[in-house]
């Protein structure tokens, strides 16, 4: 047999043939190739098995188990999701003047801006609010306006309507190729007020030009119906700007405002305490009456002040001053011209004329709530406080309670303090025969106006009430003797400061007097005591006005 040798390269012959004799077996020239040995083959086979298993199960969880989820984040990924804001609702007052509105202003936000109306005094009783929050990447991590005070804050829910969503599709481009609201936004509903606004601005300017022109560093009012606890005015001063909180973007005046000492988020309606002074003798009255203390008509005489032995110094008795001698009076008169002297006589006892005592004049400005919060629907209400044997031990180091203590009290000095709002409940309660009310914003007032009556003789009621008209006609109170309008009033005067020289001036009462229809309080803070101009001028402005603009009110 022939052999054929032409495939072999004569070359690869001779490098074999070269590497034999030493034959380096770490360069592995002339060893011939070793085939794979089952075992390993099988092995590996069976790992691509595995990996192929691991693969089709990963794809069965991605199309199967988790297929509709993926299957939304790819459609969200070309649906954009939006917030379509819904416009807060607007606030009216009982006039149906509107006090806060919405304005929708293209190319600029995607909610409506929110916007007040130039009436002053009305601040504290509507409020501001906050924007929705938008973040540096132009999403919006807070979707809903946020009240921040007033009826802003306390009627948010109702204000506030439901947002809708629109739906944005997009191309691979991020072109917007169409886009549908999906849900449309639920607006806020209409909210009115009792608040009458021009009034309210009204009586804010007659407390601001007191302030500024007799030195007091603030002042409040309050106009409530006898009847049903609608609130027409409720203001204070100073106040701040809505417009601009809301705006939020004048920061420096912003912050001057929270720095101010003036307070101008102090709502002194509701939430300042003061000392009340004379306003709480019709209080003593009726009580030292229902209790038998005297009768309407024993007169009592005042030589401008009384004198009180002094056990441990006999030679140095105590003074306690009146702010004049009013000669002799009975109750009436003393109500009409403010006499000190006759209630140290019937509230703490002197000479021949038995008095209440402190135990019973604590039961009595209690009954009429003197530290209560009214419940009015305003954030930031506080109570007031009532002098007792207890409140003085707690605050001056267990210090017992004097004879001079309860003389002080019984003219609205010392401990007691109360906000403005409870001073016109207290005044309506005067005017309506007992029936302490529950204060209302809102127009129609609460469902249950009344929240207790006090049960006292109607002939009792009637001697306060006719003593608070001859304060009118004769007393202190003769600044608001207007021949168009027959009110009833009671002024006060409250020491404050470590040397008395500051003072609180209160204006209270009611009209008409013969069907009494609505009561008031006026407070100016802490004026100079050297000061002759009072709370009574603001309400004299008050009635001037009413006289011309809204004479309803005096029917």
């Amino acid at each position: 047999m022939r052999h054929s040798y032409q495939d072999i390269n004569p070359e690869d012959i001779f490098l074999d043939s070269a590497n034999l004799p030493g034959f380096e077996s770490s360069r592995f020239e002339g060893r011939l190739e070793k085939p794979m040995s089952h075992s390993l083959f099988i092995i590996l086979k069976g790992a691509l098995v595995v990996i192929a298993l691991i693969l089709l199960s990963k794809l069965a969880i991605l199309s199967v188990i988790n297929g509709a989820v993926y299957a939304e984040i790819s459609e969200s990924n070309r649906l954009e999701k939006t917030t379509v804001f819904a416009s807060r609702g607007i606030i009216l007052d009982r006039n149906r003047v509107e006090l806060a509105t919405n304005a929708i202003r293209e190319n600029e936000n995607d909610f409506a801006e929110r916007l007040y109306a130039p009436i002053r005094g009305i601040a504290h009783t509507v409020g501001y609010i906050k924007y929705p929050q938008i973040d540096k990447n132009g999403f919006y991590y807070e979707t809903k306006y946020r009240g921040q005070d007033g009826a802003e804050l306390v009627f948010d829910d109702e204000l506030s309507g439901i947002n809708g969503v629109k739906l944005k599709e997009t191309n691979v481009h991020g072109e917007i190729t169409s886009e549908s609201v999906v849900n449309k936004p639920k607006d806020g509903e209409e909210l009115v007020l009792s608040i009458d606004a021009k009034l309210t601005e009204v009586l804010y300017k007659a407390i601001e030009n007191l302030a500024h022109t007799a030195g007091f560093v603030g002042g409040a009012g309050v106009i409530m119906n006898t009847r049903t606890g609608e609130i027409l005015a409720l203001t204070s001063f100073p106040e701040y700007d809505e417009n601009i909180l809301t705006d939020g973007h004048n920061q420096e005046f912003i912050t001057s405002l929270l720095q101010s000492p003036a307070k101008p988020f102090l709502n002194r309606a509701i939430g300042g305490v003061y000392t009340p002074g004379s306003i709480l003798k019709p209080i003593v009255a009726l009580a030292s009456l229902n209790e038998g203390i005297i009768t309407p008509t024993k007169k009592i005489l005042s030589i401008g002040q009384i004198s009180v032995p002094n056990p441990y110094d006999p030679a140095h008795p105590t003074i306690f001053k009146d702010w004049k001698a009013h000669g002799w009076t009975d109750m009436r008169e003393a109500l009409a011209v403010s006499s000190d002297t006759y209630f140290y006589s019937v509230g703490g006892g002197y000479g021949d004329q038995k008095g209440l005592g402190i135990t019973l004049l604590d039961q009595y400005f209690k009954i009429f709530g003197l530290d209560e919060e009214t419940g009015v629907e305003l954030k930031g209400e506080v109570g007031g406080t009532i002098a007792t044997p207890e409140w003085k031990a707690k605050n001056f180091g267990g210090d017992n309670w004097r004879l001079g203590d309860t003389y002080i009290t019984v003219i609205g000095q010392y401990g007691t303090q109360m906000t403005p709002l409870n001073a016109a409940r207290l005044v309506a309660a005067i005017a309506n025969g007992g029936k302490i009310l529950r204060p209302s914003i809102l127009l129609g007032g609460n469902k249950f106006p009344i929240e207790r009556s006090i049960n006292l003789r109607k002939e009792d009621w009637k001697v306060v009430r006719e003593g608070m008209r001859r304060s009118v006609t004769a007393g202190t109170s003769v600044g608001l003797n207007a021949p168009y309008i027959a009110a009833a009033a009671k002024t006060g005067t409250a020491e404050v400061g470590t040397k008395n020289q500051y003072v609180h001036s209160w204006s209270v009462g009611f009209f008409p007097f013969d069907n009494p229809g609505y009561a008031w309080a006026v407070v100016m803070e802490k004026g100079p005591s050297t000061n002759s101009m009072g709370a009574t001028s603001v309400m004299r402005q008050m009635f001037d006005w009413m006289a011309v603009y809204s004479p309803e009110y005096f029917e």
